[in-house]
């Protein structure tokens, strides 16, 4: 499979959508970013790597960092976190009060910030340095020691964050939260900071992939079972409430973030990572959403 030529032809054929949507105003750091930017890499699990554009520049990964929380999380607490979050798609934005309230303060999935809140929560009481930890963890997954949060941006998170201040009070009120509020937030809000590149991202997540390879970074152990389920989560649940619609366009399990990125993977073959800033009305980068129809298009090759 010719991959650097299809990364090419799928880069030309996206362009007409190159000025639709916006990139995340409402945090201000993101909003100041350009947003005309694109880049796409893919790593295979027999070390080939393809590329294009600017998928050696950095940005913020936000909710994808979710999945990866997750990881650290159930390698720790197991089962018992899912008497604390469930494990079904939202349906609803990934920042909805409503949907909390209605089901007495159990969040969906982990994948929404609800749910990626309680993670955060229980990672605090198990971890004596979560946030150290956490950024070991990812280090360790991209064997690269420069991923690090970004600071400006998680502090720019926090200045508008009254709806996640008010999730996380619900989620208090429900007593689904442990630690402290403001201290739960600041954890969560840094997670989401964390920066990459495609090249990067594409990398963390081939571990999600490769199954022939044992999940072991970081003193992070996880089962080929629960690996598989982190997957499982991702094809349903991990592009808010337009996650039916990747499903169906693209087949693969992956995880969008308002930063502009989005990484999927196909299983025993590939990890890719594509990032463009301007997203749609749901929160997902419209040039990486095509670009990954395309991928799974022109390749003939999805989970389905």
């Amino acid at each position: 499979m010719d991959y650097q030529k299809i990364l090419e032809e799928i880069y030309q054929e996206i362009q007409p959508f190159a000025k639709e949507g916006k990139q995340a105003d409402y945090i201000p750091a993101l909003a100041r970013i350009n947003p005309d930017q694109f880049g796409m890499c893919l790593l295979t699990v027999n070390g080939d790597e393809y590329n294009i554009k600017d998928f050696d520049t950095r940005f913020s990964i936000q909710s994808i960092s979710k999945v990866l929380s997750l990881a650290l999380c159930l390698s720790i607490e197991g089962k018992k976190l899912w008497e604390r979050v469930g494990k079904e798609p939202s349906g609803a934005a990934f920042n909805s009060l409503i949907q909390l309230e209605l089901e007495n303060g159990i969040p969906r999935n982990p994948f929404i910030n609800a749910g990626n809140i309680v993670v955060a929560d229980v990672l605090m009481s198990r971890l004596k340095d979560p946030e150290k930890r956490f950024i070991e963890f990812i280090r360790a997954l991209a064997n690269d020691e420069t991923i690090d949060y970004n600071l400006e941006v998680a502090s720019s998170e926090r200045e508008k964050s009254y709806l996640n201040a008010a999730i996380v009070n619900l989620l208090k009120y429900h007593n689904n939260i442990e630690n402290d509020i403001e201290d739960v937030l600041s954890f969560y809000f840094k997670m989401c900071s964390v920066e990459m590149n495609c090249q990067q991202l594409a990398r963390t997540f081939l571990a999600f992939a490769d199954h022939q390879k044992k999940f072991e970074y970081a003193d992070v152990y996880l089962t080929s079972s629960r690996v598989k389920r982190i997957n499982s989560l991702m094809q349903t649940c991990g592009f808010y409430d337009e996650a039916g619609e990747f499903s169906f366009l693209v087949g693969l399990p992956g995880k969008s973030g308002v930063g502009g990125g989005i990484v999927a993977i196909h299983p025993k073959l590939y990890s890719v990572a594509v990032w463009s800033p301007r997203l749609n009305a749901k929160g997902n980068s419209i040039m990486g959403m095509k670009a990954l129809e395309l991928l799974t298009t022109k390749t003939e090759e999805s989970i389905f």
